[in-house]
């Protein structure tokens, strides 16, 4: 990672927050991203999307990291959904873990990944899951330690409509 990437927990989401995650979120559904959200991926969209999960991160449910560049702009994210049903309290789902196309190859993936098993950890959790519909995204899971279960075709849409599937990974942040 380069040093100019600083991750930092989002302990309340506001306008320039919404603004720089909805940068992220529009440019990753442009790029072909399926995360959840289909074309045309509008500021409105966007902005109703992080001003939703500000919510949940005020109740407590979630956790949102930002990666900022040296100037403070958010350049990836990624979210711990802590609020699970009442008999899986030790597991986090890892949710839109997003990086703009200008930061990508820069480590930014992998800072966020470290960040999120850490704050997933301090938080009680000792297992995350996630899916993704992304080859890229699957080598970062893979070096990290992260264990594939398998993959679901015709699991979602890419944001052109087109199928595409999905693999589910696990791990354990402790034993």
């Amino acid at each position: 990672m380069t040093d100019d990437i600083k991750i930092r927990c989002l302990h309340t989401i506001g306008e320039r927050e919404i603004e720089g995650l909805g940068d992220v979120l529009i440019d990753c559904v442009e790029g072909g991203a399926s995360v959840s959200f289909m074309l045309p991926m509008t500021r409105a969209k966007a902005d109703a999307f992080w001003r939703s999960i500000a919510t949940s991160v005020a109740r407590g449910e979630r956790v949102v990291l930002a990666a900022e560049d040296a100037a403070g702009a958010i350049v990836g994210t990624a979210q711990i959904v802590l609020h699970q049903p009442e008999n899986q309290p030790h597991r986090g789902d890892l949710a839109k873990m997003l990086v703009h196309r200008r930061a990508r190859r820069r480590g930014v993936g992998e800072a966020l990944l470290v960040a999120a098993e850490r704050r997933a950890l301090s938080a009680g959790k000792t297992l995350l899951v996630l899916d993704t519909a992304s080859a890229d995204a699957e080598r970062l899971y893979a070096r990290a330690g992260w264990q594939r279960c398998g993959q679901v075709p015709k699991y979602a849409l890419l944001p052109d409509g087109v199928p595409c599937a999905t693999t589910i990974y696990f791990k354990f942040l402790r034993d």
